[in-house]
């Protein structure tokens, strides 16, 4: 399996460090490197608060004797230090327990043809380039009279290629580019109290970013918007998720069906392959090979196929989330949704997700609330994977006849995952920005605890 190279040097190396191994007694061996660079930018109260450059390459070597793995990764990519990297990698693996799963994909299985995916940007930005982003977006966030602080504006730009060699015919490198930016600022004080956020975005391509003038402006808005919170009493309501928290819904689904969730028992969803665990409404589709996704690559960590599927498909769950190695504890093919990184062994995960978009508007949906929730934040953690059991601060307003009527926040949205994915309807608001992307999200019958 062969695509046309970004980065033949690299390939190189990783060839001749795999072939080490094979000399050095391993039956079977891959490696990745990622090599990158990126500039970070922090900007706050009209300064410069932070300016970070880096650049550098990581490679990791993973051997197999027998049923034995062992992984070893390093910065240092001399002859030398890769003869070091090859000989601890070999002797771990002669004494690292078996593991009956452990293994590198069979030829056949590797993917042959592989996308382009349009995800890398060669333009580069510059720190004085960054440095005047940052700045706009916050001196516009600061123009708003409602706003009294800064938490600051960040921005970020990052180039880096990825490249897998394999003993058993994997051979692939694509590269991928990042830019991003945000404000955070707070408004108030007092006895009105004070209230935080933000707003931000990242893109593969410098051009698709926000303006910084935008970003600014929204941060403030939210913050300003968010003055005079209280808490109401405690209710059970229909709860609508404003779209940037509406993603982490998506989340909490991939984690339920991630195959090393489901081989181990540990998933409230492991029994439901194939049944419907969301509204008859609802289909959740991932694109591997989305244009400019953030989230897009050619094939999986372990060289297999990826493809676009509908994870749920008008409610009922399609698939798992598998790797080699939880597809062989499970007894299923692979689906390719290996991840890994250089110093770890590979593990499924999603690429770009999103809920598709319902029929019924944004605007429409909170008006046909009489009394109710609307989220635009979320604290904690409080998810329970086994049982699906959920709890989570929030902030956000409360909605009477339709419309929101004011601010909330010191407040908890508790229910269980399980009854809100099958109470769950979806707007047609659906902006893909992200690599996980959600339309506003109604949810009924929901328990909301405050005063």
């Amino acid at each position: 399996m062969t695509q046309s190279l970004v980065d033949s040097a690299a390939l190189n190396v990783l060839d001749d460090v795999v072939s080490r191994a094979r000399k050095a007694g391993a039956d079977a061996a891959d490696a990745v490197m990622v090599d990158g660079r990126s500039v970070s930018i922090g900007w706050r109260l009209g300064e410069l608060e932070s300016l970070e450059r880096s650049e550098g390459a990581d490679l990791g070597l993973r051997v197999f004797i027998g049923k034995r793995q062992a992984i070893v990764s390093s910065a240092d990519t001399s002859p030398r230090a890769l003869d070091e990297l090859v000989e601890r990698a070999v002797a771990m693996a002669k004494t690292v327990p078996e593991d009956d799963f452990a293994g590198l994909a069979d030829p056949d299985q590797l993917a042959t043809d592989l996308p382009k995916l349009d995800g890398f940007d060669p333009t580069e930005l510059t720190a004085d380039q960054m440095i005047e982003m940052v700045k706009e977006a916050e001196d516009t966030a600061r123009q708003n009279p409602a706003v009294t602080n800064s938490e600051g504006a960040q921005a970020g730009w990052s180039s880096s290629s990825v490249a897998v060699v394999g003993t058993n015919g994997m051979n692939f490198s694509w590269r991928v580019s990042n830019t991003s930016l945000s404000c955070v600022v707070l408004a108030g004080g007092g006895e009105q109290g004070m209230e935080r956020d933000y707003e931000y975005d990242t893109t593969n391509y410098v051009d698709a970013l926000k303006s910084p003038a935008e970003i600014g402006r929204k941060a403030a808005e939210r913050a300003a918007r968010r003055l005079g919170a209280r808490r109401v009493k405690s209710a059970r309501v229909p709860v609508i998720y404003d779209p940037r928290v509406a993603r982490g819904l998506i989340g909490h689904l991939l984690g339920a069906i991630n195959g090393s969730s489901i081989a181990r028992g540990t998933s409230f969803l492991k029994d439901k392959m194939n049944q419907p665990v969301m509204a008859p409404g609802i289909t959740i589709i991932e694109d591997p090979h989305r244009p400019r996704g953030l989230r897009s690559k050619p094939c999986d960590a372990e060289g297999l196929p990826n493809q676009r599927r509908n994870i749920i498909d008008g409610g009922t769950l399609t698939t798992w989330l598998l790797d080699l190695r939880s597809a062989r504890q499970l007894g299923q093919a692979p689906t390719g949704h290996a991840s890994r990184g250089t110093g770890s062994p590979p593990s499924p995960s999603a690429t770009n997700v999103w809920i598709e978009p319902g029929e019924v508007s944004a605007e429409d949906m909170l008006a046909g609330v009489k009394e109710g929730v609307y989220v635009t934040d979320l604290f904690g953690h409080g998810i329970n994977g086994v049982t699906g059991d959920y709890s989570r601060g929030l902030a956000g307003f409360w909605i009477e006849d339709g419309k929101l009527a004011f601010p909330i926040n010191e407040m908890t949205v508790a229910g269980n995952l399980k009854d809100m994915f099958m109470n769950m309807t979806a707007a047609s608001d659906l902006e893909m920005r992200f690599g996980m992307d959600a339309p506003t999200v109604r949810i009924d019958g929901m328990t909301v605890a405050g005063a």
